[in-house]
This record gives structure tokens, C-alpha cells and sequence, in this order.
């Protein structure tokens, strides 16, 4: 079952986990595994920015682009300002960005700033909703390129034009320097913009312009909205499997999601165009994932892709699912080498290469990492079983107390789902991954589905289920 927190657009499905229980009217009861019911996380429909993860601002470093999604461009959801008469210059550039991950950025030249100063304005995520007497944290990576130094305004106006917070900022570096602000806000809306106007003259550049409520989960840095997460942690979920579903095996080789991408400072993140055909910043990273699992007391269950982009890759869904693409086999080493790695940062000592990162992140404990899902509802093709033995016998061999979920399929039943339960019956792996959509009347005609399925087997995990038509 899939659920809307359309508050930001939160995406989660409530799931089976690795033994379902038997139906009623059956001669025989069977235990239920004590990690049964659990969320789904994949950041669609923005579940992720502009949902979950706490940030404000859209397109806060300036990186979409119309390969997200046509009609964006790096300056997409800001506002040029120059408010009393005031003029210059606004470009976007690339040529000396903070981190190659994180390519482009403002520069502004202020000729005159008239009265009131001249700048940009976002709206967030359709609109900016602040509360009366609470916190927000404002940052900015700013480097002055004029020989002086130029002042900022920074506030946060309501939609009725009332000013609900404000700082100001001098520049003092000719190099990249973050620059953080907080205000405690007076008063309600539900639809603010922040801006940013220079009031003297001069240049400068700009980049991860960034806000956030104080009042996050947990109080978290870099954290998750405190309504949403609390409404996820009151389900009582006993695992959570993040970041997806299709995002994760990705629209193409390139677009596959690898998890290193979304660690460490969040301005060197690698963000892209995810498979829903928008920009994910990858604030909300790995090491998020795993903290909010420990925080509402979840067990972890990633998901990495099996070395195969979706089958539905370059558009092909209603052409018969015929994109899938592949790892080069010669890439597969550095491929599995990366999952191990992820293992590693989870539960590895400090004194690890990848422990050593967790720890650098704030969390030197292991994560205690005990399952790891591979693939998500593949095409079962040569290429997609080849790229999962290599996986699936390195973990195991490294790794024998991870719990590998495989994946049957797309479907419910039919040629996919028989090939991925033969071929992970032989190759032994112990829990499979069964996804179905369907019209309520199927669910009621499946009710005893899994009275009759071998118990020496590999266990059942329901990790998508959805009712279609109701």
C-alpha cells in the first residue's frame, strides 16, 4: 500500500517483510518474521526535496538543468531583484565552481544598487511556510571577486509583503567561504520568499544558497522536516528500504544511483536527473537514510542496483521495456567493489577507509547494516543474472552475516517472475523481492497467496504494493 503525505509530496509504502504469516481457514500456522511490516522511501513526486528532506530553497546550487526536465535551467525558480532603481549584472558560471561535483554558480556585479539594493529571490518549494517564533538557519557560499567588500540584506517576506525575518552579511574573502545566519521569525505564512540583495556596490559570486527550519527531526543538521518524520516514525516501521525502487537502477548506465555520490558536505555531492525526470540534489543521502532509520528505530534496508539500468530506460515503457543496459563487464569489479564499500560504511571500524568516513560525518557506531537489496523489479535477462552472481557471491563470500534481498521481477506472475525465483532458488539467495499493482479484486482473490509457498525456500519480501482503481 502506498502512501501520500502530500505534505511536500512524501512517497512510502507500507510492506510485507521476509515471511508472511498464513491466511485464516488454513491447517497450518506459520511465525512471522519480527521485521514484518516496514516503510518504502524513493524520492518521487519530489519525496525527497522539497518533501522530507528539510532544505527550503529550489535549486539552491543552481544545477537544474532541461536534461532534468525541459524547461529548466540552472537560474530555474529564481527571481532577478532590483528593487529602487538599482541595476547590474546576473550570469551563471562554471569556470571556478567550489567542487567539480558542483558546477555552476551565481555571479553578480552591482553598477549601482539604487535604494533598496539589487539580488535574487526564491519561493521554494511553491512557497516558503515559516511559523511565528521558530528558528530558520540560513547559509551561503559567497566569494567577493570586487577589490571591496559588498553588504547583503538577507530576509524572508511574506505574501502580504511584511518583513518576517532579516540578517545582514559583509563579504571579507576572496575565496569560497560559507557564511551562516539564523532569524526567529514573526510571524505566520504559508507562502514567504527569501531575498538576497547586495546594497553596495561591487562583485561577487554565490552558491549553495540554503535555508532550514532549526525545529528538524531530531534536530538534525542537513536534516528531515520534524512533521513528515514524525508521521513516518509513529507507523512504528520495523525496516525502512530507501532510495527506491526505480529511481535506484536509474534511466541508463550514467543514471544508475551510486550511494558515494550522496555522502560527505553537501556541497560536494554529485546530484542529478533522476528516472521521475527531475534534479535530486542528494542532500538527503546515505548517511541520512541511515541516521533517520536509527532515530525511529528501523532496521536499514538499501537497495544498489544489479548492474542493469531499468528496463524501461530512453522512454521505452510503452514500447515494450526493451532499454535495459549494462554495466560493462570490465566496470562490474569497481561495481560490486562499491557495494562492499557501502557495507564497509555502515558497519565498519573507524579506523576503515569507509568507517573512517562515517565516523568524519558525526557517527562513529556502526550503523548495523544487516540487509542489502539488489535490484529492483529487473528484466531478468543474461546481462542482469551475470552482473547479480558477481554481486551477490562477493557479498556473500565478504559478508556472510548481510542478508542479500533479490528481486523476482516487474510482476506478480508470468515469464519474469518464474525466471527470477528459478534462478534465485539456484543460486540460493534468501530473500526475494515480490512487487504487484493491481485492482483491489486481485488483492481479494490472492488473499492466501502465500499459504502454499515452500518454507526451505528463499523467504518472500513484498517490497511494492499497491491497489490500482479504488
Amino acid at each position: 500500500m502506498k502512501l501520500a503525505l502530500r505534505t511536500g509530496a512524501l512517497i512510502a509504502a507500507l510492506t510485507c517483510g521476509v515471511a508472511v504469516v498464513a491466511q485464516k481457514n488454513t491447517s497450518k500456522a506459520y511465525p512471522i518474521s519480527a521485521d514484518l511490516f516496514g516503510i518504502f522511501f524513493e524520492d518521487l513526486s519530489f519525496a525527497a526535496d522539497g518533501g522530507l528532506y528539510a532544505e527550503m530553497v529550489q535549486n539552491r546550487s543552481f544545477e537544474y538543468s532541461p536534461v532534468d526536465r525541459e524547461g529548466w535551467q540552472s537560474f530555474s525558480y529564481w527571481q532577478y531583484c532590483h528593487k529602487g532603481y538599482g541595476y547590474g549584472t546576473l550570469s551563471v558560471e562554471s569556470s571556478r565552481p567550489i567542487h567539480p561535483n558542483n558546477p555552476h554558480y551565481l555571479s553578480l556585479g552591482i553598477e549601482d544598487p539604487g535604494q533598496q539594493g539589487i539580488g535574487i529571490s526564491n519561493q521554494g518549494f511553491d512557497g516558503m511556510q515559516l511559523h511565528k517564533g521558530e528558528k530558520y538557519n540560513f547559509s551561503i557560499f559567497l566569494r567577493q571577486v570586487s577589490a571591496q567588500t559588498v553588504n547583503l540584506h538577507v530576509f524572508l517576506l511574506s505574501n502580504k509583503g511584511d518583513t518576517l525575518g532579516n540578517a545582514t552579511i559583509v563579504t571579507d574573502d576572496t575565496r569560497w567561504k560559507k557564511y551562516e545566519r539564523s532569524f526567529v521569525v514573526a510571524g505566520d505564512a504559508d507562502s514567504a520568499t527569501l531575498f538576497i540583495l547586495a546594497t553596495s556596490r561591487g562583485k561577487l559570486d554565490m552558491d549553495m544558497v540554503s535555508l532550514f527550519p532549526a525545529n528538524t527531526f531530531h534536530l538534525r543538521a542537513n536534516g528531515l522536516r520534524n512533521d513528515l518524520a514524525t508521521a513516518i516514525a509513529n507507523i512504528h516501521p520495523h525496516f525502512m528500504r530507501f532510495p527506491g525502487g526505480c529511481l535506484v537502477h536509474g534511466d541508463g548506465v550514467a543514471n544508475i544511483y551510486r550511494w558515494k555520490n550522496s555522502i560527505g558536505p553537501v556541497e560536494e555531492r554529485l546530484g542529478q536527473r533522476n528516472i521521475w525526470n527531475y534534479h535530486q540534489s542528494d542532500g538527503l543521502g546515505f548517511f541520512e537514510y541511515f541516521q533517520f532509520c536509527e532515530d525511529i528505530g528501523a532496521k536499514p534496508l538499501p537497495v544498489v542496483a544489479a548492474g542493469v539500468s531499468c528496463q524501461n530506460s530512453g522512454g521505452t515503457w510503452a514500447i515494450g521495456s526493451t532499454g535495459q543496459k549494462a554495466i560493462p563487464m570490465e566496470e562490474m569489479n569497481a561495481y560490486v567493489q562499491d557495494i562492499l564499500d557501502l557495507i564497509e560504511y555502515a558497519n565498519g571500524p573507524v579506523n576503515s577507509t569507509w568507517g573512517a568516513k562515517r565516523a568524519a560525518a558525526g557517527h562513529p557506531a556502526p550503523f548495523n547494516l544487516q540487509y542489502v537489496g539488489v535490484g529492483n523489479e529487473d528484466k531478468q535477462t543474461d546481462a542482469f543474472r551475470e552482473r547479480f552472481a558477481m554481486i551477490y557471491e562477493a557479498v556473500h563470500a565478504k559478508h556472510p552475516e548481510i542478508t542479500i534481498v533479490g528481486t523476482a521481477g516487474p510482476f506478480h506472475s508470468g515469464e519474469d517472475f518464474d525466471l527470477g525465483w528459478n534462478f534465485s532458488r539456484k543460486l540460493q539467495v534468501p530473500v526475494v523481492d515480490e512487487h504487484y499493482y493491481e485492482k483491489p479484486e486481485w488483492f481479494r482473490h490472492n488473499a492466501a497467496r502465500y499459504d502454499n509457498y515452500d518454507r526451505h525456500g528463499p523467504k518472500v519480501y513484498v517490497g511494492e504494493y499497491a491497489s490500482w482503481g479504488n
